[in-house]
């Protein structure tokens, strides 16, 4: 304790809460009771009360400029310090809880832990994964699912594009479409276990099934022509490839022992694809035939006592119609599918096939056998109704015609007249005076009317070739008369 402060305490007054006097236990306090040490006696009865007065009244001043600064800080603080002493009883309470609850919480981290733990498979982190994957995708995901939508509007263009007969428009849609399915299988092969790429794939199949279907409108329609048969056909099989595998059906039969026998036998087939033409044809032709059925209808009323004028109609319209198509049909077809036709055969040669490598039967063989076939019977209906000679003669001949035309591709049934008169028991009946039947009458007028333009045609030959600077002999044509006259007297 410093002597000075013991000679100056009994002076001090006594702090009122406390009851006992000031300890100089601050610094300040120490170091103004040794500054009190160093002044003389007359600073300490004149200058000092005066400085001591000076100071207090600076400390007021900064206690008063500090209040008037800070005084809002320094209330808000007061408020703070009495709501402190209520808010630490409740702190201390939540203190103790979060300490008691702290091994729970533990535990749940633990469990969340192994939960959630990356390094063994996990159910819902590979959920979890997925959705982030197909929210990161969600475009793509979104291109795949158009694509249906975009072969649909793709088909559907070329739908609208076969019936205003546009080849450029339809060409560009076909080919889309054909991309867009070559793009869906492609994604099938990549992602064969995918739900979306599959059914994104089925509905794709659907909709080549569709534009297949639409192909084969196309080969129904009336006016088709041999450049939109061809690009139909180049363009189904190109979107229904299973329509050109080939079905190879081995033959037990035995070979042909003539040195060229033409058989049924097809060089390399297109599968199914030619046979679909065919019908699709044969269709367009019944459809054709079916304008006819006023006509035919007239023509079932009558019988063998009446004239057969309307039988005569029909069968005229008939036979016209049946020519046209049926050429179209089977010139149509032997230009499209050049390996589909029948072949020769050798005997002994090299060019026998075994049975393991013949190819299965031409159906253009069967096709044309049937169209014969119509024919015959709509002749075999309504024949009999005609009692004229001359009109029976000249839809024979019309008849010849239409084989002959057929003929000219391989399909002459010409000679199914002579089975057809017997079985309509004519030859009674119609015969010539001489006794010949009335088919044997119409065949010989017309090898003779061919026998005419043949002498004609090669008249005209003959002299072309002769103002052709010489190229043959002179007795080439003058060897050709005569045996034209000679075939002119055998068929007189």
């Amino acid at each position: 304790m410093d002597p000075l402060y013991e000679i100056l305490a009994p002076y001090f007054e006594p702090d009122t809460s406390t009851s006992s006097r000031p300890i100089p236990n601050t610094a300040s306090s120490t170091n103004y009771l040794s500054r009190l040490s160093t002044l003389s006696l007359s600073d300490l009865t004149t200058t000092e009360s005066a400085s001591l007065l000076h100071a207090a009244q600076s400390h007021v001043r900064n206690l008063q400029a500090l209040s008037k600064r800070s005084h809002r800080t320094v209330i808000s603080s007061a408020g703070h310090l009495e709501k402190l002493r209520d808010f630490l009883p409740g702190f201390t309470t939540g203190a103790n809880k979060l300490q008691t609850d702290l091994p729970a919480l533990e535990t749940a981290a633990s469990a969340f832990n192994q939960k959630y733990d990356r390094s063994s498979d996990n159910e819902v982190l590979d959920r979890r994964k997925r959705a982030m994957l197909l929210a990161r995708n969600v475009d793509r995901v979104s291109d795949v699912l158009e694509l249906p939508t975009l072969l649909s509007s793709a088909v559907a263009a070329a739908q609208n594009a076969s019936t205003t007969a546009s080849a450029s428009s339809s060409t560009t849609s076909y080919a889309s479409a054909l991309d867009v399915h070559a793009h869906i299988k492609r994604l099938h092969t990549l992602y064969p276990k995918s739900e979306l790429v599959s059914d994104v794939s089925r509905q794709g199949d659907a909709e080549i099934q569709n534009l297949t279907s639409i192909l084969i409108g196309t080969l129904q329609s009336l006016g088709l022509k041999l450049a939109s048969a061809m690009r139909t056909i180049g363009w189904l099989r190109r979107v229904a490839p299973e329509l050109t595998e080939s079905f190879d059906h081995p033959s037990n039969a035995p070979l042909s022992t003539k040195s060229f026998d033409i058989t049924t036998k097809q060089q390399n087939d297109d599968g199914p694809l030619g046979t679909l033409f065919l019908l699709c044809r044969l269709r367009t032709l019944h459809v054709t035939l079916e304008a006819l059925d006023p006509l035919r209808e007239l023509a079932d009323h009558e019988t063998t006592s009446s004239t057969g004028s309307q039988s005569e109609r029909y069968l005229k319209r008939y036979i016209e119609i049946f020519r046209e198509q049926s050429f179209n049909i089977v010139s149509m077809y032997k230009s499209i599918f050049p390996g589909g036709l029948p072949v020769i055969e050798g005997g002994d040669g090299a060019s026998a096939r075994s049975p393991e490598t013949s190819s299965s039967p031409s159906p253009v063989a069967s096709f044309t056998l049937h169209l014969a076939e119509m024919m015959i019977a709509a002749l075999r209906r309504y024949m009999p109704n005609i009692t004229d000679r001359s009109t029976r003669e000249s839809l024979l001949t019309q008849v010849i015609y239409c084989a002959g035309s057929l003929g000219r591709l391989g399909a002459d049934f010409g000679m199914m007249l002579a089975m057809l008169e017997e079985e309509l028991a004519l030859a009674s009946e119609s015969a010539a005076n001489d006794g010949e039947p009335e088919w044997a009458a119409v065949m010989k007028k017309h090898r003779i009317q061919a026998g005419r333009l043949e002498v004609l045609a090669r008249g005209v030959g003959s002299g072309a070739r002769k103002s052709s600077l010489d190229v043959h002999s002179p007795g080439v044509t003058a060897s050709a008369k005569p045996v034209a006259q000679e075939d002119i007297k055998d068929a007189w």
